[in-house]
Parts: C-alpha cells; structure tokens; sequence
C-alpha cells in the first residue's frame, strides 16, 4: 500500500515551527514585513496572493500588498521595487508571476534585492544554490526536499529522475536533490526513450505541465513519485502531472494533486522571509 504523502499536514507542521520563531523575534523587537506585487487580476495569481496573504497572518508576519492594474508600466513597477529595496523595514519582496506581456520578467527579477528575494528567482540566488552556498532556495523545489525528509524517506544514494528543466522547478529541484547526494537525471521534451529513463528512478519527480502524462509505464515497482503539476481534468477536477490512480498501486509512496507539492510552495516561501532576518 502506497504512502501517500500528505503535503498540507507538512506545511501545517513548518507553518507551525516558523510561527513559533516569528514570536520569539517579536520578543527581541524583530518585525518580518513582506511585499507582495501583483500586476493584473489574472484568477490564479489573485488565489495564490491570497494565499500567501493568510499564510503570513497565520505566522505573524506583516504582508504589504500592492495590486497595480494591468496598465502599470515596467518603469512603474521597477521604481516600487527599487523603493521596497530601499526601505529597511521590508525584508522580502515577492512579484507574482506571470506577469503581463508588456514587461520584462527577467529584468524585474534582476532588479529585486537578493537580500530580499524570498522567492529564490534572482541569479545570485541561483548562483549560490548552484555552487553550494547559502541563499534564498527556490520555494517549490524545496518543499519537495521537506516533504521527502518529513516523511522518512532517504535521498542519498538514490537514483532521481526530475521530468522538466524550468528555472523555476527543474533545475534547482536537480541543484538540491545533488545537495542531498542523489544521483540525478534531468529529461524533457526531446528525451529520447523517456519512460525508459524515468523507469531508472528511485524517486521521480515530474514537472512536465502535460496532464496525466506519466502513467505506470514511466514508473518502476515501489519508486517515490513527486507530482508538481496543477491541471483541471474535462470534469474541471484538479489533477496532476502524473496520472494518479494508474500509478498509485505501483509505488512506494506518491503525492496527490491536490494536497501534495502546492501547500509546501508557500510554507517555504514563509520559511524564506524568517531566514531573511536570521
């Protein structure tokens, strides 16, 4: 029988652990301030902002948002993050992506101060992880590190196929499984023998953005499955990469969609903003 790794009960749990230390910095007169910009009102941006917003309440720290219409211009948007740089008392900025097609992502990730990139997107974040030194860690690649050790299941020595080679999950998932002394695989798309490849894995990660794709021809008897993708089925139920109960009899342990990758997203974004000020 499978372990299903239950990713809201693990965030409740590091959720809980930072609330605990956010308390005791009170008491030594630490604030933690983040900002949130979101331009837009794309639907699912305004969820995860959300999201984020109850997330700091829940943990005591201050969320300033700033919600810019569709119009603001690039020159716009880099002057609020060049004033949030600037003031000491933020300690992380966060700019919801996807942002609209008038401005240059790439160069508003840039502009953010690396002290306050709690998102772990800017290139000396990047950088740092990459060479092994300290820095902000991309949050949804480190969540799927807390929910591996959280629910007892080794990665050194282990075989690791990660399906996706996104800045944003891929390559540092790749970064941080090598930290932890896996042996590690990146595929995508143009792969060659993909499923067998991915039937190497002790533990398979897929971020591939293709619903259901990785049925139990991809996977090996009793291989940990880690599914980072987020889908609406044609009966407009949330699904993953990974085509659940095809694979779910086969593995040793496997996270649902929803309930598994998407809560630790944003417990590690909180966990970032405290390492800001520790």
């Amino acid at each position: 029988m499978a372990l299903i790794i239950d990713g809201k009960k693990i965030s409740a749990e590091i959720k809980d652990e930072l609330k605990e230390k956010v308390a005791q910095l009170k008491t030594s007169g630490v604030e933690i301030t983040l900002a949130v910009i979101q331009v837009g009102n794309d639907p699912a941006s305004s969820v995860y902002v959300g999201n984020k917003k109850k997330a700091c309440e829940y943990i005591g720290i201050k969320s300033l948002a700033y919600e810019l219409p569709e119009s603001t211009t690039q020159e716009d948007l880099l002057s609020l993050i060049i004033k949030l740089n600037q003031d000491v008392s933020v300690n992380g900025i966060l700019v919801q992506l996807p942002l609209p097609k008038h401005i240059d992502e790439d160069l508003v990730i840039k502009t953010i101060d690396p002290s306050k990139d709690v998102d772990g997107f800017h290139p000396q974040s990047v950088g740092a992880l990459s060479i092994g030194q300290k820095g902000f860690l991309s949050c949804t690649p480190a969540g799927i590190i807390q929910l591996l050790k959280r629910s007892n299941i080794s990665i050194e020595g282990k075989e690791c196929v990660i399906i996706g080679r996104s800045n944003i999950v891929g390559k540092p998932m790749a970064l941080l499984m090598l930290r932890e002394n896996a042996t590690v695989t990146i595929c995508h798309s143009r792969t060659k023998n993909l499923a067998e490849v991915c039937k190497r894995a002790d533990i398979l990660i897929v971020a591939i953005g293709k619903p259901r794709f990785v049925t139990k021809e991809y996977v090996k008897d009793g291989a940990v499955v880690i599914d980072v993708g987020i889908h609406r089925n044609e009966n407009n139920k949330l699904c993953g990469d990974v085509d659940y109960d095809d694979v779910v009899d086969k593995v040793s342990a496997i996270t649902p969609v929803p309930g598994g990758v998407g809560p630790m997203t944003i417990a590690m974004l909180m966990n970032n903003c405290v390492e800001s000020v520790l």
